[in-house]
Formats: C-alpha cells, structure tokens, sequence
C-alpha cells in the first residue's frame, strides 16, 4: 500500500468499493446547508450521496458554518470529501462520501454565503443548528427580539449572521430579482420543526417589510422532517480508524450507527434529490412519526437515562445487557407504542428490535447523565403527553409512571451514597427552590407535579397516577433505585 496522503482525491483511496458510485465532479450543487456539524455529514449528506449515487442530478451541497471555521479548514482542503464510519457489534464498515462540494466559514465569509443562498441553482437550504440558534419562542411561536442573533439582525436586516436574518434577506433578494424562492427544510431534532422554522422567518420577516412576510407565506414551503441517527463526537481513534481503512489522513471523519431514519413532508415545489434512495421515507404528515420516535426511542432514551445514571450505569448500552434492565426498557417502549396509530411505511414490531439493538450497541459510547439533561423541556413529549393519552384510554400507565418517579428521584440531585451532581435542565434553579422543603415522596411528587407549565392539569388530577408515582418514588428514596429496578421487574415477572 502507497504512503498515506491526505484525503483530496478518490484516487487516493484504498478500494474501489469505498469511494462514492458516481462522479462528484460531474454534479452541480443544489442544496446549501447550515451547520454542518458531525450530524449532517452522518445523516442529510448521506442520503444525498445515495441519491447522487441513484439518479444523479445538480444535488450536492455547500455546507455553511455560522460560528466555527473548523470544519472549512478541515473539508475544503479535501474538496469535500471524508470518510463515514458506521460501528456495531460486528465490527466496522467504511465508505468515502462525496456530496458535498464546499464548505464557507460564514464568520469570514459572509458574502460567499448570501451569494450561495440567493444563487439560482440553490433549491433547497437545509439546516441542523439546534433549537436556540433560531431565537423561536416555541409557545407564542415568535420571534424572540432579546435573542443575540435576532436582535443584531432586527436592526441591520440586509447583513445578517443569524438563521433567520439569513433566510429572510436571501429570500428578499430572490423576490427582488424574480428567482424562485427555495424550499426550508429544518432538519433539527425538534417537534413539528417546519412549522417552527416558518413562524419564526415569517414573524421575522413582518418586522422588516410585511409586503416581504406575505411573499413568503404564499410562495416558500417549509416541509417539517423527522431525523434519528447516532452520531458521537469524532475522536483520535476515528481518525486512525478512517486512515486504515481508506488509507488517506482525513482530518473530517464521521463516526455514527448504521441505522438511520428520515421522514418528509414531501413538499418541494423547486424539486429534490432522490433521498428515497438511501431509505428517506416521504409522507403527508410528518407529525405522527415524530410521536413515535418521541413516544418509544426518546421516552424510552429518558427512563434509562435517570434509572440508570442512578444505579451507576455510564453508559446506554449498560443499561440493556445481562446486568442491566432490559425488561422495564421493553415494558416502557411497548407502553409507548401502544399509544400510536398505526404508520405507513413503518413496522411497529421491527422498530422495537431496531431500539432495542440499537440501545445495546457495544460501539456507540452514550452516556445516561447527557441523556438526563433539561428533563423539564424532554418529559412533556416523552413521557406526560403518552401517559395522559393512556390514562385517558384506559391504559397501563405504570411504565409512565414509573419514569416520572425517576426523574424525580434525579431532581433531588443526588446519588444514593450522598454524591451531589449538577441536573443540567434550565429550570435547575426552580427545582431546588420547590423542594427546598420536601423530605418524603409524597412532598416530592406533590411539589414536581405543580411546577407550572410541566404536567397536564388532567393528569396531575389523576389519584391513580399519583399513587404509583409515590409508591415508585417512595422505594427509590428509601431502598435505592438497585433496589427499585429489581422490585420493578419481579412485579412485572
């Protein structure tokens, strides 16, 4: 084998069956993406070079870091290309992807990124830049004028930095030189993301020119999606990884599961690329698939995280082999399931297996203690909103409640040997004011479930549901959550 380069040419690369089944040279770009972090490049940049791969077409992307010039320093060097490692129990498997063209550091380059975002052949801009970069108040679905980002953006719109600032002037000056607006496609991890990302440009772009809010409303589409795939923090053992494999020095590698997921509203009035290829699923109403995934992986995720950082437990997959809980686990994602319709496309009894499998993969190092963080702004949607729906149609709630009882037991923001540690959730503060007085579980739970703007008012009112938080709570505060889980499962044995 040659002396390892780095990675700038296909032709450098170890096997044939590693490169990309198409010619990257041979695509024009269609999509700019904001943030391309670790996930993008594991998920949306991966569907399209499957896509590419399948039916070709003008879709490869210019991907745009808003803060860090890291990730240009480290893929445009390399013309785009790095190397995707998917890890599991069997071992490791690798493949160099090629659909993205370029990179702009927008903090140097801000120019070269509203150049791209207004440039004609951009269809689609996509986005992964997490919930706080928008500056949404997600209740009033408003822009929040004290957001750094919008506030400099409210007051000089035609030079923005902030997402929405730069979704509204691009399509500014599209409509003012007759160029057909592109699609909005948030692919953040977030509830009905479209909708919000649309709210949040319209409310925007009111403030600057309302003429400019109704353009917007009546011409741009802002399909929501639903993405899922692990994808952890690249390290040296990546890199070493990716340069035996490919035998290129890459200094942009990804590391991530094999499984992957996206659902679509299909609206792309400007086209798209063949995402269907590499597995994308397109449907009318993504909001049912987003309860799934709450409801079964990210509740079931939320359960695990507090039993387990409780017990002792590092990591997920601790969680669900031979000395952890796997039964509460299967108990909790069944619950869940049971409060779902049935979903096109989609196979309720393999999405059980896939969890399950994918929880335990011995590769993919997830801690429970990041799992647990902002508990008060996870459990609404994971955990309450499918207990209520049970408790109302007359369900098994136990599972339900069984999870809260361990948030709970979180909240009190120690383990069961004394050792403090920090909740890591926004309402931290107001947590510890509430149980500042409460010494037994009965306090406890009475004074979580009035926290304002947290549990249903129906289920708070549930008697039923009170007592088995209390009794689960009562022999986490006073056994150990060892203790708890054991007694758990022989009730459920």
């Amino acid at each position: 084998m040659n002396t390892p380069r780095r990675l700038t040419s296909l032709a450098d690369v170890a096997g044939a069956a590693l490169r990309p089944a198409y010619d990257p040279a041979g695509h024009g770009h269609g999509i700019v993406h904001l943030g391309i972090g670790a996930f993008h490049r594991a998920h949306q940049a991966d569907y399209t070079e499957a896509a590419l791969a399948a039916a070709g077409g003008d879709w490869r992307i210019i991907g745009a870091s808003l803060r860090s010039v890291e990730p240009a320093d480290a893929l445009n060097p390399q013309n785009g290309l790095y190397t995707l490692i998917e890890r599991d129990a069997s071992g490791m498997r690798a493949r160099v992807i090629g659909s993205i063209a370029r990179v702009i550091a927008a903090s140097r380059a801000p120019a070269d990124l509203m150049a791209s975002l207004i440039d004609p052949r951009t269809r689609i801009v996509t986005m992964t830049v997490t919930e706080k970069a928008y500056g949404v108040d997600r209740a009033a679905m408003t822009v929040d004028v004290n957001h750094p980002a919008v506030a400099a953006d409210l007051r000089n719109p035609t030079r923005p930095t902030g997402v929405l600032g730069l979704m509204t002037e691009a399509l500014r000056r599209r409509r003012l030189d007759r160029v057909e607006p592109f699609t909005v496609l948030c692919c953040d991890n977030l509830p009905d993301n479209g909708s919000l990302v649309r709210h949040g440009v319209l409310d925007f772009a009111r403030q600057v020119d309302p003429a400019l809010r109704d353009w917007i409303a009546e011409t741009v589409s802002f399909p929501s999606s639903m993405v899922d795939r692990i994808t952890p923090a690249s390290t040296e053992t990546t890199r070493d990884d990716a340069l035996r494999l490919t035998n290129c020095i890459d200094h942009a590698p990804v590391e991530t599961e094999p499984f992957t997921q996206w659902v679509i509203d299909d609206r792309f009035p400007g086209g798209r690329p063949a995402w269907e290829a590499g597995g994308a699923l397109f449907v009318d109403d993504v909001r049912p698939y987003e309860a799934m995934k709450l409801r079964m992986l990210n509740g079931a995720h939320s359960m695990l995280a507090y039993a387990g950082f409780l017990s002792g437990r590092r990591y997920v997959r601790d969680t669900v082999g031979s000395a952890g809980f796997r039964p509460l686990i299967e108990r909790h994602i069944d619950a869940a399931a049971s409060t779902l319709p049935r979903l096109p496309g989609i196979d309720l009894s393999a999405y059980v297996q896939q969890l399950l499998a994918r929880f335990a993969n011995p590769a993919i190092a997830h801690e429970t203690y990041q799992i647990a963080m902002d508990g008060t702004e996870k459990l609404p949607q994971r955990i309450l909103a499918p207990a209520l729906e049970a408790s109302e149609r007359g369900l098994d709630t136990r599972p339900f409640a069984f999870a809260v009882a361990a948030w709970m037991r979180y909240c009190l923001g120690r383990l069961d040997d004394g050792t403090g540690f920090a909740l890591r959730d926004p309402r931290e503060a107001e947590i510890g004011r509430v149980l500042s007085g409460a010494a037994t579980p009965s306090g406890v739970a009475d004074s979580l479930h009035a926290l304002p703007n947290l549990v249903p008012e129906r289920l708070r009112a549930d008697r039923a549901w009170r007592r088995m938080v209390i009794a689960c709570l009562g022999t986490m505060m006073t056994d150990g959550m060892h203790a708890a889980l054991a007694a758990e499962m022989r009730a459920g044995a």
